[in-house]
């Protein structure tokens, strides 16, 4: 059973190690990387995917951070990254994940979310580049990977500049508290959400 709950202070040893099997040390060189160090999540917006390890503990085999950061003056958030551990990658643990994160954010009172990747991945979550066409990162970057989804609807109508950071703040609202059901494709993995 794979649980899906917010990342706790224990698990960022468990998380960076993950990032570190998906990504590799390149991950430090993203211009992203440059919105999210010295930094914070935004509150309530670091989730982790957990499973039941072998000596009864868990372990982290996904993981998804949103971050605040601003574009063109408005206040948005920045996904990533989103990582599943090698191992359980084509189970569905990513899809959760995001779901879980976007409805989340959206309950917190938040209006867009952007992020850097490759558009095919993240259409079926909604993400597009039609509303990027006049954002910049603060540093190199490919435009149409680029992406973002309007949590509420012309969010980013408008919106130009380069992408800053923004330090975290509390959340705008209390999420709903009623843990959802989700069940993971592949090996039928049932996904269970924490409140």
């Amino acid at each position: 059973m794979i649980i899906i709950r917010p990342e706790r202070p224990s698990d960022v040893a468990a998380r960076d190690a993950l990032l570190d099997r998906a990504f590799g040390p390149g991950r430090f060189a993203k211009t992203s990387e440059r919105l999210r160090a010295g930094n914070t999540p935004a509150a309530g917006l670091a989730l982790v995917a957990t499973e039941a390890g072998p000596a009864g503990g868990s372990r982290v085999v996904g993981t998804v951070r949103l971050w605040p950061v601003a574009a063109g003056g408005r206040d948005v958030l920045l996904l990533g990254p989103l990582a599943v551990e090698p191992d359980r990658q084509g189970e569905g643990i990513g899809a959760v994940l995001m779901h879980q994160c976007l409805t989340l954010a959206h309950q917190l009172g938040h209006a867009a979310v952007l992020l850097v990747g490759d558009a095919p991945y993240y259409a079926r979550f909604g993400f597009s580049a039609a509303a990027t066409g006049a954002l910049a990162m603060p540093g190199p970057f490919e435009p149409a990977r680029l992406l973002a989804r309007e949590l509420v609807p012309g969010a980013l109508a408008g919106v130009a500049g380069t992408i800053t950071r923004r330090p975290a703040a509390a959340p705008l609202r209390q999420p709903a508290t009623r843990p959802a059901r989700r069940k993971a494709g592949g090996r039928g993995a049932g996904v269970r959400h924490a409140a």
